[in-house]
C-alpha cells in the first residue's frame, strides 16, 4: 500500500474515532481514539475465526506500516517542538536541577534496576532473556514519553512547578533515552553496526548524540530567531519554524545527532526568546494555532496506531502475564527514580506536597518505547528476546496511557485539595 493510502486510512480513522469520543465517550483526544482503536483490534481478532478475511486485511494494512519509521523519523520531530514552544524557560530554569537529574542519572538507574528485576521475572515465565536483551528493555521503558505527558497535563491541573518538572523532564530524556538505548542495544547486537562497542565508545555515543543535538538545536533556533525577527508575516514565519522543523530533525538524524533533542532546544528558543522579540500579536496567535492543530493531529494518529500495532503482536498467556508483573516493576523503578533525587535536593529547597507521587503516577510511557521495541532488528538469535520485550512493552504503555493517564487529575486534585 502506498503512503498516501496509509496516511488517507489513519486519518479517516482518527477522524471517526475522535468524532465518536467527542460524542458519545467525552474521554481526552488521545486516549479516546487509542480505546476505541483497542476495542476494535480485538474485535477483529475475535472475529478471524469467523470471519478471517477481515482480520487479515487488517493485519497486513498494519505490518504495512513502520511505526519506529513514522514515529522516530517523522511525527516526533513535529511533537516535540509543539511542546517545547509553550514551556517557559524561565520556569524551566527553575527546576533545572531536578529536571536535569531526573532525565540522566534517573534514566540509566531506571534503566539498570528494570532490567535487573526483568531478568529475574522472565524465567518465571518461561522465557530464556540474556540479561543485555533485559538492559534493552529497561533502556527503552525507561524514558517518560513527552507526547503523552504532554496531551495528559494539558487537563490535569497540576501546580504550575510540578507541571514544569514533569514536561520538562520528559522533554529532555526522550533524547537521552534514545542515546542509552541505542548504547545498549549495540551491545545486544554484539557490538555491530555504529551503536556498538565499548566504554569509549559509548561515551563518545553519549558525546556526539547528546551534546551535538543541543548544540544544532541552539543553532536552528538562532537561525529561526534572526528569521523571525526580520520580517513581518505571519505567513512565511509559520512556514520558516515548519521548515526549521522539518529539515533540522532530518539534517540531525543524517548527522547521526539526537533530533529530539535538537527540536526540544529549537522549540524553546522560538516558543520563548522568538515569542517575546521577533514576532508581533498577529504571528503569536497564528503561529500558535498552527502548532496546536498540528500537535492535535498527530497525536490523535499516534495513538491511534499504538492501538492497531496490536495485530503485529504475537500475544501469549505468558507473555501478558509477564507484563502485568512488570507494571509494577517499572512504577517501582519510577519512585525509586524520582525519590532519591528529590531527597537529595530537599536540603536545598521546598517541594510541592505529594510531589513523588505525582511525578512517578505523571511518568506516562507512550509510542516512543513502542517504537523503540518494534525497532530491535529481528533476527532468529534473539527472535524470543524481541516478541517478550514487544508484548510486555505494550502491556506497560497501554497500562500507562490509559490507567495513569485517566486517573492522574483525580490524583492531582486530591492531592492539591489535601494540601489546601
Amino acid at each position: 500500500m502506498e503512503t498516501l493510502d496509509i496516511a488517507a486510512v489513519l486519518l479517516a480513522l482518527a477522524a471517526v474515532f475522535g468524532y465518536l469520543n467527542h460524542r458519545f465517550i467525552k474521554l481526552p483526544t488521545t486516549i479516546g481514539v487509542m480505546l476505541i482503536g483497542l476495542v476494535l483490534s480485538l474485535l477483529l481478532l475475535v472475529l478471524g475465526g469467523v470471519l478471517p478475511v477481515i482480520p487479515a486485511a487488517a493485519d497486513k494494512f498494519v505490518e504495512g506500516i513502520d511505526f519506529n519509521e513514522a514515529l522516530m523519523e517523522g511525527m516526533l520531530s513535529y511533537l516535540l517542538f509543539a511542546g517545547a514552544l509553550h514551556v517557559n524557560l524561565g520556569d524551566l530554569a527553575s527546576q533545572r536541577r531536578l529536571v536535569g537529574i531526573l532525565a540522566s542519572f534517573g534514566v540509566v538507574f531506571s534503566t539498570f534496576l528494570i532490567g535487573s528485576v526483568a531478568w529475574l521475572i522472565f524465567p518465571l515465565f518461561g522465557f530464556t532473556v540474556p540479561f543485555i536483551w533485559c538492559l534493552v528493555f529497561g533502556a527503552l521503558i525507561s524514558p517518560t514519553d513527552p507526547v503523552a505527558v504532554l496531551g495528559i497535563l494539558k487537563t490535569a491541573g497540576a501546580p504550575k512547578s510540578l507541571e514544569t518538572k514533569i514536561t520538562g523532564e520528559s522533554l529532555f530524556n526522550d533524547g537521552v533515552g534514545v542515546v542509552v538505548y541505542l548504547a545498549v542495544l549495540g551491545i545486544a547486537l554484539g557490538g555491530h553496526g555504529d551503536h556498538g562497542g565499548g566504554a569509549a565508545e559509548i561515551a563518545k555515543l553519549f558525546a556526539v548524540e547528546a551534546g551535538g543535538g543541543i548544540a544544532w538545536g541552539a543553532a536552528l533556533g538562532l537561525v529561526g530567531y534572526f528569521m523571525l525577527r526580520s520580517i513581518d508575516s505571519y505567513q512565511i514565519e509559520i512556514l520558516i519554524t515548519l521548515a526549521l522543523v522539518t529539515g533540522g530533525y532530518r539534517l540531525a538524524s543524517e548527522w547521526h545527532l539526537s533530533g529530539p533533542l535538537a527540536m526540544v532546544v529549537a522549540g524553546l528558543m522560538i516558543g520563548n526568546h522568538g515569542r517575546m522579540f521577533a514576532m508581533s500579536d498577529t504571528t503569536r496567535e497564528h503561529l500558535d494555532l498552527f502548532w496546536e492543530l498540528v500537535d492535535e493531529i498527530l497525536n490523535a494518529v499516534l495513538f491511534l496506531l499504538i492501538a492497531l500495532e496490536l495485530f503485529v503482536l504475537e500475544l501469549t498467556g505468558k507473555a501478558l502475564m509477564a507484563g502485568v508483573v512488570l507494571i509494577g516493576v517499572v512504577l517501582a523503578a519510577r519512585f525509586t527514580a524520582v525519590s532519591l533525587p528529590v531527597t537529595i535536593l530537599k536540603r536545598f529547597r521546598e517541594f510541592t506536597p505529594g510531589v513523588r507521587r505525582i511525578l512517578t503516577w505523571g511518568g506516562l510511557r507512550g509510542g516512543i518505547s513502542v517504537a523503540l521495541a518494534l525497532g530491535i532488528p529481528k533476527a532468529a538469535e534473539h527472535a524470543e528476546a524481541r516478541e517478550v520485550i514487544l508484548v510486555v512493552t505494550y502491556v506497560v504503555v497501554v497500562f500507562s496511557i490509559v490507567v495513569q493517564g485517566l486517573t492522574l487529575k483525580p490524583l492531582v486534585s486530591r492531592i492539591v485539595n489535601a494540601k489546601t
